[in-house]
């Protein structure tokens, strides 16, 4: 009994990535082929260092981090804010905010 009652615990306090919510959010606008923001990929991060892009709620590095990207991920840019871009990824899609220095490989 014990087994099923840890398990129930754990599948309670598991909040997917995909469930949280941006403190800055930003509109993604769509046509019938689900193209409305650019593609790109991260790039030029460091594996010796942090070797992730941080995700974050609002566009600024003092904001919570959501998720982390790495070399090679692709986004979907649909926003800039100064530096910061409002992307989209993944698979359920997720959103958030990345500096845009480590996007590379635009396409459109």
């Amino acid at each position: 009994m014990m087994k099923y009652a840890a398990a129930i615990i754990v599948l309670l306090s598991y909040t997917p990535l995909s469930a949280q919510q941006l403190d800055m959010d930003f509109l993604i606008e769509e046509d019938e082929q689900a193209a409305g923001c650019l593609g790109a990929s991260v790039e030029g991060l460091d594996p010796n260092r942090d070797g992730f892009l941080a995700v974050r709620t609002v566009p600024g590095t003092n904001y919570r981090k959501i998720d982390e990207l790495h070399n090679g991920d692709g986004v979907r840019p649909c926003v800039r804010n100064g530096n910061w871009w409002g992307v989209y990824y993944g698979n359920p899609r997720r959103n958030g905010w990345v500096h845009g220095n480590w996007l590379g490989r635009w396409v459109g």
